[in-house]
């Protein structure tokens, strides 16, 4: 059997998330709590583990503390064996300064390319709810002989220009990259279709070094790996797309096959929650054959108690509903729901507590959230909207440890 390529594993976790605020508040945008149990990290993770890569540097930067704890107490590799699984904070290698981009972020952190020495390089984002089997992205990229693979998600042309757009031709190889195009192409063999960047990439390693140095040098450049050394390598002629569709991940089915969500934004992240809960979800967390992994907390299962009842729900382990109806909606351990109160629709988070006789309706909880008894949150959104924040599609949301108003 022929060895294995060495590839190093570099999830860029630094973004801000201002769009995810009051989420982001306290929390870095890939520590968000997401599914009733895990992270967002923890899926881009997830993929690269069960793919076999378990080398894997974190680039995190804004408001990373509760990021970097769950990182360095659940990601525990084999130390006998290599494997880590590593946040990198910004540490002002190349002078005072925090990263000015994602491919800045990588140039400041190239010490870990050329002391692992892979001969490529898996760049994945940390914000975006799939799966995906990276190894066959990487085994189309070797074969190519391209210098860059660039991860693409077909994408209904008239909803295209929200999106990076990759214009490549039937070959895969592309020709341009251009952000948000008021009229995006269409595909060789689906001219309704868009390819939108996943921002999922895979470099050759010594491609990859020299275009990140060729950036650097650039004083106009935004130092974006998307904004910025994808449309620099197109133009060198060594960009080729992978087409997301072609990805078979072990024990999908036929409704989750393909998905992928952007929670970019509170209503994508609030509709991302909703896939979770049908009988047959948009999105299945319980594919046994590709887990998603996390640490789950040392609490006991969940009780239902005086007539308390969860339909088409996910509910965590400790959470207590006494006397109360839960209705598709997603609940994090250690919530607490008492007698009379009624949640539909809504995601609440660890450690939530909904009083008696309260009425929770699309809505997003940060944790310990505290709803007094009779109050009412998602039923007058005008109201809601002097108190609260309040999405574009009407969601209401409370962050961190806020006390609802009566």
């Amino acid at each position: 059997m022929a060895a294995r390529p060495r590839v190093l594993g570099i999830v860029l976790a630094g973004g801000e998330g201002k769009r995810l605020w009051p989420l982001t508040a306290d929390r870095a945008k890939p520590a968000v709590p997401f599914g009733g149990s895990y992270r967002l990290v923890d899926f881009v993770l997830s993929n690269l583990v069960n793919a076999g890569y378990l080398r894997i540097a974190v680039l995190t930067q804004y408001k990373s503390h509760s990021l970097d704890r769950h990182i360095t107490t659940t990601w525990r590799m084999s130390t006998l064996l290599g494997n880590y699984v590593t946040p990198v904070p910004a540490q002002q290698r190349l002078g005072p300064r925090w990263f000015t981009g994602s491919a800045d972020a990588i140039f400041q952190s190239l010490n870990l390319i050329y002391d692992d020495q892979p001969e490529h390089i898996v760049v994945f984002g940390a914000d975006h709810v799939y799966r995906m089997d990276p190894r066959q992205m990487v085994d189309q990229h070797i074969e190519t002989k391209a210098a860059v693979t660039v991860a693409g998600i077909r994408v209904p042309r008239g909803e295209a220009s929200a999106f990076g757009i990759i214009d490549a031709d039937a070959d895969g190889k592309i020709r341009q990259f251009l952000e948000k195009p008021a009229d995006p192409p269409g595909l060789p063999d689906s001219p309704d279709e868009s390819y939108a960047s996943m921002g999922n990439y895979v470099f050759t390693t010594e491609a990859l070094v020299e275009a990140l140095r060729a950036d650097a040098k650039d004083d106009d450049s935004i130092h974006d790996m998307g904004g910025s050394i994808i449309p620099m390598m197109t133009e060198n002629g060594s960009a080729r797309v992978y087409d997301f569709a072609d990805n078979d991940v072990p024990g999908a089915t036929d409704r989750d096959r393909g998905y992928w969500r952007d929670v970019g934004t509170m209503d994508s992240y609030y509709d991302a929650h909703m896939d979770l809960v049908n009988v047959h979800p948009i999105f299945n967390l319980y594919n046994r054959h590709w887990p998603i992994f996390t640490s789950h907390p040392q609490l006991p299962p969940a009780k239902f108690v005086e007539g308390g009842l969860a339909q088409e729900s996910i509910v965590g382990a400790g959470s207590i509903v006494a006397g109360a109806t839960i209705r598709h909606s997603v609940v994090f351990p250690g919530a607490t729901v008492l007698q009379g109160a009624y949640v539909e629709g809504s995601v609440l988070m660890p450690g939530t507590r909904i009083e008696a006789g309260a009425v929770v309706r699309r809505a997003i909880l940060d944790k310990n959230v505290l709803v007094p008894p009779g109050a009412h949150i998602g039923v007058d959104t005008e109201l809601d909207r002097q108190r609260y924040h309040v999405s574009e599609a009407g969601i209401t949301v409370l962050g961190k440890g806020e006390l609802a108003q009566p």
